[in-house]
């Protein structure tokens, strides 16, 4: 199934958001999604099973050496802005 997410990443405690946030991003980034970046979030759009693999995959990896917020939103109902 088809599904848009829009996620936004909140690193913590840290005086540098932008090394969290690009590393979440560059794993976030594979063939079959598409994403677009935005200045308050990013949209992700493709099949849902990759779409929360990469998110799983990505959010782990960042986790894992600091402290993150993560806000996502999902729908199967939205429509692409992209062709």
């Amino acid at each position: 199934m088809k599904v848009q997410a829009e996620v936004s990443l909140y690193p913590l405690r840290t005086p540098s958001l932008s090394e969290a946030i690009n590393g979440f991003l560059g794993r976030v980034r594979r063939p079959g999604l598409v994403v677009e970046v935005t200045p308050m979030s990013t949209r992700i759009e493709g099949e849902s099973g990759e779409l929360f693999q990469a998110l799983r995959e990505a959010f782990d990896a960042v986790a894992a050496g600091r402290d993150v917020v993560l806000t996502l939103t999902v729908s199967n109902a939205c429509p692409s802005g992209q062709q």
